[in-house]
């Protein structure tokens, strides 16, 4: 097996998550605010430990990965995996490969970037949306100007420059948080 996978990652946390059960009101309310799927999941619950934070956060999650106008959704997955890869989160990998697979039914060419690594062939546009997040990921610091152009070449606009910003800043905190609060644990 590849250290990435599009099969199913659990993940184990090192503080206790709320139990659903027994939730306040508020620690409720900011799951609620989370996309459907991962309200229960036991990131979620241990993130519902402070839930003004989860609420925040899952009503930015919302706003960036699944507003319906700029950056195509497939290709906020495409970063959002390649942010995982760069920052080495093996669970936040698998759930965006498999997502970006689902939205555009090319799980090969994800397959392939998972075996292969961030380097292999793509198209133009996915190539040049890889580079970017890898870079801006890696050394946010050096990210100036004539990195937007190949974006630009590839034919985003200014939404969905703003879009894919967007979504790599967001997730390089989201693998820190998953990084640092457990571990993941490869099927």
């Amino acid at each position: 097996m590849t250290r990435f996978t599009m099969e199913e990652v659990s993940w184990e946390p090192r503080i206790p998550p709320v139990e659903a059960e027994s939730a306040t009101p508020e620690q409720l309310a900011a799951l609620e605010a989370c996309p459907p799927a991962q309200r229960r999941s036991t990131y979620f619950l241990t993130l519902a430990q402070d839930p003004a934070s989860l609420g925040e956060r899952g009503a930015l999650f919302n706003n960036v990965m699944y507003a319906a106008r700029g950056l195509p959704r497939a290709e906020r997955e495409l970063a959002t995996t390649v942010v995982s890869i760069v920052n080495g989160c093996i669970y936040c990998t698998s759930v965006h490969a498999r997502r970006f697979a689902e939205l555009t039914r090319e799980p090969a060419e994800m397959q392939r970037l998972l075996e292969e690594g961030i380097g292999t062939d793509l198209s133009p546009r996915r190539r040049a949306i890889v580079d970017f997040a890898a870079k801006l990921t890696a050394e946010p610091g050096a990210i100036g100007a004539a990195d937007l152009k190949p974006l630009r070449e590839a034919g985003l606009d200014d939404l969905e420059v703003l879009d894919l910003i967007h979504s790599i800043a967001m997730f390089a905190n989201a693998n820190r948080l998953m990084q640092s609060l457990g571990r993941s644990i490869a099927p």
